[in-house]
């Protein structure tokens, strides 16, 4: 997904199975790093937190562009993956494709939103503050 217009955005959400090293707070930190540079982002931090042995992680890659982050639940093979990004030329689908791989896992679900904001949300919103 490349090609954004100014004041625009990408917001890739996807539910992976049948993954594998989901425990593994090291390797979901490098496909983080990883999946940012496939992405073309720009990485300014990488935090994790792992819940104890045989748990989940947690962890965000903290981007100029936004974020990558990632929620693995190892007891079912399951991990919830967000992609944020309002860069112009950031590559979602390379970003996911990293953590897929890297997790052997698959994507059971997956969705891509439109984000638009600033002086193009305004003139082309249909939302009504307070609804």
């Amino acid at each position: 997904m490349t090609g954004m217009q100014p004041g625009e955005g990408w917001h890739l959400i996807a539910d992976l199975t049948d993954g594998a090293r989901l425990d593994d707070a090291d390797c979901i930190a490098r496909i983080l790093t990883d999946a940012a540079a496939a992405a073309g982002a720009t990485l300014l931090e990488l935090r994790l937190h792992k819940f104890g042995v045989g748990f989940g992680v947690t962890g965000v890659a903290l981007l100029a562009e936004s974020h990558i982050s990632i929620h693995t639940w190892p007891e079912y093979g399951t991990a919830c993956v967000d992609i944020f990004m309002c860069g112009r030329t950031n590559d979602l689908d390379a970003a996911l494709a990293v953590i897929v791989a890297g997790l052997t896992a698959r994507v059971g679900r997956q969705a891509i939103h439109r984000r638009v904001f600033g002086a193009m949300a305004v003139a082309g919103s249909t939302d009504r503050a307070g609804a």
